[in-house]
């Protein structure tokens, strides 16, 4: 489990607006009949139907598709319920489109992957296409967008809200690595902060054992999950659309997204944000220190908030964590809460201020009432377990694109290492994500393909990077990092002095800068700051 790569799901569980908990079972279509004003190929009924010229090389690397795939049109649908729940309504058509497996043979295999829209509502002044990625990696997009789309509305005046399932997660063939039953075993016996050399070896083998269920469910499709074939699928996708240079909304790990399509394809970037942004210059090792960062600032400023001293906070809640470790608490399911569960119900809540309530009802109940429902309830919230004990897999999907992104893999040896520089960063998350390293793509089964991902984008139109002060998940010096890497006169850095991870619906400021950028082409002054 990475912190920072389930951003977008602990920020919503918590009261967040931009994601709602849990994913649409896929995108999967009815049968029934396209609206009249909703064109099978899904181009606004004033548009050509004629497909957009790909004659502009962005670069070297850029396949050349077939016209079976940059030609195809849209069948959109009304979008079945997902499992357990309710269809997103009417005005929500559901459709997919054809990728290659691997773009290096563009004729050869495809893949599917799903897409929902809603259609601006003011279609005389219709801009276009507005993609959005919530995070993780591994959000189901067709699952997020029809629950947060209120957030959005202004957008949506003049913009088609579109979302996908990126490939590997949800409907796009996603990965799956373990069973229900292997998950809660997981979570269960292993101890995410080893103390003895047994804890040690039980949590590489577990590790090593993740990859290899992924191999042996997913493994037709695990070596082609990176971002930068979703990056390639995104452009694809906005040929498809019709429009001539993409419209993006990327959050957390889509900030990571945004920034590689920016790379690859300087020339067809159109309006893009980048929100809650994924530092670009950081490999496993520098994410892992950065977060231990901004959880242990956050929960200072948790604490100060509540009148604590962090410091006499930060050590209080640090002794909990070790006496649960020694004996777990009981609760009320009848399960125990690990140590490792607990720093998981402490996490989720930092994600939004709007959690903090939760997080000092639950720290009161385990310090003073001995039981740790609260902490369960707030990691399973995180961990994707609904009370049957079904996990989503979003952290299979989540796991699977960071290890084919990532080339990193640090061995036991050199995680131990790093333990009393990240104790000094915090005594309550710096074990947790000092091990983390060693342990998230242990004996992965597919090479890694970059250090850091590649976002220098020289030549593309400004675009809009916001970075929040108190952010927990992608502390605030990425936003500038990005910034700076995508180069002079594209990154333009807004500040959100504020807390939370994702500055968009919960900063007025922000809000309106964002939208009079999407909707009237408005770049605010590099360095703008909202307080």
């Amino acid at each position: 489990m990475r912190a920072h790569r389930r951003a977008h799901r602990a920020a919503v569980r918590t009261g967040a607006a931009l994601l709602a908990a849990g994913l649409l079972a896929g995108c999967g279509l009815l049968r029934s009949e396209p609206e009249a004003s909703d064109p099978a190929d899904g181009r606004p009924a004033d548009a050509s139907a004629a497909p957009t010229p790909t004659d502009l090389k962005d670069s070297p690397k850029t396949p050349e598709l077939p016209s079976s795939l940059t030609s195809q049109r849209l069948d959109w649908q009304r979008c079945p319920a997902p499992q357990g729940g309710e269809a997103p309504g009417s005005i929500w058509r559901c459709a997919s489109v054809e990728v290659p497996l691997d773009y290096a043979e563009p004729s050869g295999e495809t893949l599917s992957v799903a897409l929902v829209r809603k259609q601006a509502r003011d279609k005389g002044r219709r801009l276009g296409s507005l993609l959005f990625n919530f995070g993780g990696p591994g959000g189901s997009g067709v699952g997020t967008l029809p629950r947060s789309a209120d957030a959005y509305a202004k957008l949506n005046s003049r913009y088609d809200l579109v979302s996908f399932d990126p490939r590997g997660v949800a409907a796009s063939s996603g990965v799956r690595c373990r069973t229900d039953k292997e998950q809660e075993q997981a979570h269960r016996s292993v101890d995410l902060t080893p103390d003895t050399a047994a804890e040690e070896k039980a949590f590489i083998e577990d590790a090593a054992d993740f990859g290899a269920g992924c191999e042996r469910r997913s493994g037709a499709i695990l070596p082609h999950v990176g971002t930068v074939n979703a990056a390639r699928d995104l452009d694809l996708i906005r040929e498809v659309l019709g429009d001539e240079k993409l419209s993006y909304f990327g959050f957390s790990y889509g900030t990571e997204l945004g920034g590689t399509y920016a790379h690859i394809f300087p020339h067809r970037v159109g309006r893009t944000v980048l929100d809650a942004v994924v530092d670009p210059t950081a490999d496993g090792t520098g994410h892992a220190r950065n977060q231990t960062t901004g959880f242990q600032r956050a929960l200072e400023n948790y604490l100060k908030d509540r009148d604590q001293d962090p410091k006499t906070g930060s050590e209080r809640i640090a002794r909990l964590l070790a006496r649960i470790d020694r004996s777990p608490l009981p609760t009320d399911s009848g399960r125990e809460l690990s140590e490792s569960l607990a720093i998981t119900g402490i996490v989720t809540p930092l994600y939004s201020e709007s959690g903090w309530p939760a997080l000092t009802a639950a720290l009161d109940e385990a310090e003073n009432n001995g039981t740790g429902n609260g902490l369960l309830r707030l990691a399973d919230s995180y961990n994707g377990r609904d009370e049957q004990g079904r996990y989503d897999t979003q952290n299979h999907s989540q796991r699977a694109i960071s290890c084919a992104d990532s080339t990193s893999r640090p061995t036991a040896d050199e995680a131990r290492a790093l333990l009393p520089e990240f104790r000094k960063l915090s005594p309550v998350f710096g074990p947790f994500l000092a091990w983390d390293t060693a342990g998230w793509c242990a004996r992965w089964p597919v090479e890694g393909e970059n250090d850091t991902p590649e976002t220098s984008a020289p030549g593309a139109g400004p675009i809009l990077v916001v970075g929040t002060t108190g952010d927990p998940a992608t502390p605030y010096e990425g936003a500038r990092r990005m910034a700076d890497e995508l180069g002079k006169g594209v990154g333009v850095l807004l500040t959100n002095k504020g807390e939370g991870h994702g500055a968009y619906g919960g900063n007025d400021c922000v809000t309106s800068k964002i939208d009079d950028y999407f909707l009237d082409g408005k770049v605010p002054e590099d360095g703008t700051t909202c307080s």
